[in-house]
């Protein structure tokens, strides 16, 4: 491959986004570059008083079929793809010009499919068919041509031009792969769009550059934030990569896993709502009618685990919420929106995250996925709903309307606990949180000891108790219900031990593990 700088005499531009364009193409001519172009591009370009010949020129054939057929031709590709060393007699014989550099980017299809509107006869007719073909061209040719698919490279190439005379190898390269990258992720995105079964026997995956950061989860860890593209059908249609920081610094990298996790487990709830989540779990949850009634419950469920943590309602921040908090350290505030005077006092904490999230949207039905060395999983989401007719009373004594109303928030916020997971509620307000623990009556003495009252309370539970161990631990505790899917090859004793102690206890049949 050369490696030597290159001369460019001859660009081919044929671009959907023209961002930069005119400016770029003005550069390159007073260099005394000759420019090809197509379509729209060309007339771009001739409006802006910048001489252009028209690929047809060159390849003696009119663009046809309604703007599908342009560039697809041997005297385009061979000007292209020709190795300069070796190819140029066969050039020559069939009048084949080289082409230095090709400026192209692709029809909007991303654009195209995030239209509402937009059918399927419309997504085809926005897939490129002769932009990727002169892309990749290029890009394989980058011994002797160089390729731009991103306006943001235009500058530096231009710069370049004017200081060397010429296009370096490692300017060449770098073009070269961010070519590629710019054609994959259109083919997966297009792929992704018109692919039907939920896990197919391939899975190609796409995302952009959210933003850099200082490190990851600890110092010595670099770190970057990419968010997935998804046609509109498969994404998520709330993320934290959605929301507007309206104060304090750019979100880390614990930040950004911590405040997603926490809206996920906010979007369980409709009513009056707020979480406080602190290393990837909640430790105080809360709903009800009044909005700062609930976030004071959440908070002060454990105030000291909630300390440098995260906190999010689904409604207003007020100026009350905000005077609530005015003397407490917290990592990041999530809502909504903000009353003006609420906001003027969150801001006066510099060192605050306050996110803006606009409406706080249920959880949907999507695939998510986890990466792991060598792979990734991928699963459906976890949006099971479990309500009170579903529930089976397996003991003696029957669970109170009050359980039932703790138990089915418990739950809720249960399903975001790390596994094995063990929550106390009451007046649908967490108490305890046991998270993570590899012993499961561990996890529960965690959240016995974490709960301030227990009385009257009820205990949740992520899947079954495999032993009575568990039960006699809560025996003297005064919890008077508990949640738990049931399935144990020990259930009976399980629910002999509630009988014992006076426990009512109800199945779910369904588990919300959680592995992080």
């Amino acid at each position: 491959m050369n490696k030597k700088p290159i001369m460019i005499k001859r660009a081919l531009i044929s671009v959907s986004n023209k961002e930069g364009l005119a400016e770029f193409a003005a550069g390159l001519h007073k260099l005394g570059v000759e420019i090809i172009s197509t379509g729209g591009t060309s007339r771009v370009l001739l409006g802006r008083g910048i001489p252009v010949r028209d690929v047809s020129e060159l390849t003696e054939f009119p663009e046809m079929m309604d703007g599908r057929v342009k560039t697809l031709h041997p005297v385009i590709h061979g000007g292209i793809l020709g190795l300069r060393d070796e190819h140029a007699e066969i050039a020559a014989a069939h009048k084949i010009q080289w082409i230095d550099l090709v400026v192209c980017n692709l029809y909007p299809f991303e654009d195209t499919i995030n239209k509402p509107e937009t059918d399927l006869d419309t997504a085809i007719e926005n897939i490129d068919i002769g932009g990727p073909t002169m892309i990749r061209s290029a890009a394989k040719n980058a011994g002797w041509v160089g390729v731009i698919t991103n306006p943001a490279a235009y500058a530096g190439v231009l710069n370049e031009l004017n200081e060397s005379g010429g296009l370096s190898y490692s300017t060449r390269m770098r073009l070269c792969a961010a070519a590629f990258r710019h054609t994959a992720q259109y083919d997966a995105l297009i792929q992704q769009y018109l692919t039907e079964e939920k896990f197919p026997e391939e899975v190609t995956l796409t995302y952009r550059k959210f933003s850099s950061m200082r490190y990851g989860e600890n110092p010595h860890q670099e770190a970057a934030a990419y968010r997935s593209v998804l046609p509109p059908s498969q994404r998520e249609a709330l993320s934290i990569f959605d929301a507007e920081i309206l104060n304090g610094k750019q979100l880390s990298y614990n930040n950004i896993n911590d405040a997603s996790g926490t809206l996920e487990t906010l979007r369980e709830f409709n009513e009056p709502a707020c979480v406080v989540v602190k290393h990837a779990n909640p430790c105080g949850a809360a709903v009800g009618t009044n909005i700062l009634d609930v976030t004071k419950r959440a908070f002060n469920a454990d105030s000291l685990s909630a300390f440098g943590g995260i906190v999010a309602i689904n409604r207003t921040c007020t100026k009350e919420i905000a005077e609530f908090f005015s003397k407490i350290f917290f990592e990041i505030m999530i809502a909504p929106d903000y009353e003006p005077a609420a906001l003027e006092l969150l801001r006066k904490k510099k060192n605050l995250r306050v996110l803006q999230t606009g409406e706080i949207i249920p959880l949907k039905s999507s695939i998510v996925c986890k990466a792991i060395g060598g792979g990734m999983l991928l699963q459906d989401r976890d949006v099971s709903v479990i309500t009170e007719p579903s529930l089976r009373i397996v003991t003696d004594k029957q669970p109170s309307p009050e359980d039932i109303v703790d138990m089915l928030f418990g739950w809720k916020v249960l399903k975001h606990v790390k596994s094995n997971g063990i929550l106390t509620a009451k007046n649908r307000t967490t108490l305890g949180i046991g998270p993570g623990q590899v012993s499961r009556v561990d996890a529960v003495k965690i959240a016995l000891r974490k709960s301030s009252v227990t009385e009257g309370s009820i205990l949740a539970s992520d899947a079954f108790f495999p032993f009575r161990d568990s039960i006699d631990a809560i025996a003297d505790s005064g919890i008077s219900a508990i949640i738990q899917p049931g399935g144990s090859v020990r259930d009976n004793e399980v629910i002999e031990a509630c009988n014992e102690h006076g426990i009512a206890m109800v199945f779910t049949g369904v588990r919300c593990f959680n592995h992080g």
